[in-house]
């Protein structure tokens, strides 16, 4: 079965939210299924480290789900207006497979989410694009003919899911960022699917 890579880091439960309603998406596509995976927390520290096993959650992503991936989904929480460190780090150890073109021809899309309504969505978003066109993958946004995303009063964008968890980091998903979010996994995988078979 062809599979697509949610690649995602959580710190509060938000973007795992997402994950699994994208997640969900993706596998209303038959001969399609979702692969959930996270990377570990950076420290300052150099000496700190995290297990090689997640004590929750989704395992660790390794080199060969990219390989093995006919799409990819990722998502990070905001961190000042771009992904979180442990993302960037996961993308910046990832030039082997930059140069054996591994991602590239893939459709992928990105999800956020933040604590305010203009904590810097769309640009974490555009943050997280970069290295994906680096790697020759194809971007998927969410187009206005998803009725939700002219209707949310929350998360939501053109350029992919998102979700507003208020100051408290209220991981639940309203009732437009889920449907977002499914739409978006829909989208990717049913895309992908096209793709390969050409």
């Amino acid at each position: 079965m062809a599979e697509i890579l949610v690649l995602y880091y959580s710190h509060r439960g938000s973007v795992r939210a997402l994950a699994q309603q994208i997640a969900r998406g993706v596998e209303s596509v038959a001969g399609v299924t979702a692969r959930l995976r996270t990377v570990p927390r950076v420290a300052a520290v150099c000496t700190a480290s995290e297990p090689e096993i997640p004590p929750a959650g989704a395992p660790y992503v390794d080199v060969a789900d990219l390989d093995e991936c006919i799409g990819l989904a990722l998502g990070s929480p905001t961190r000042f207006g771009n992904m979180a460190a442990p993302m960037k780090y996961f993308w910046d150890s990832t030039a082997a497979q930059w140069s054996a073109g591994i991602l590239a021809g893939k459709p992928a899309c990105v999800f956020t989410s933040t604590a305010s309504a203009h904590g810097g969505q769309e640009s974490t978003l555009l943050s997280m694009m970069l290295p994906l066109l680096h790697h020759g993958m194809l971007l998927l946004g969410l187009p206005y003919s998803e009725s939700a995303l002219s209707a949310t009063r929350s998360g939501g964008t053109p350029y992919g899911a998102s979700h507003v968890a208020g100051a408290e980091g209220n991981p639940t998903l309203t009732d437009d960022e889920r449907q977002l979010a499914f739409a978006q996994g829909h989208r990717l995988a049913s895309i992908a699917l096209q793709l390969r078979r050409r």
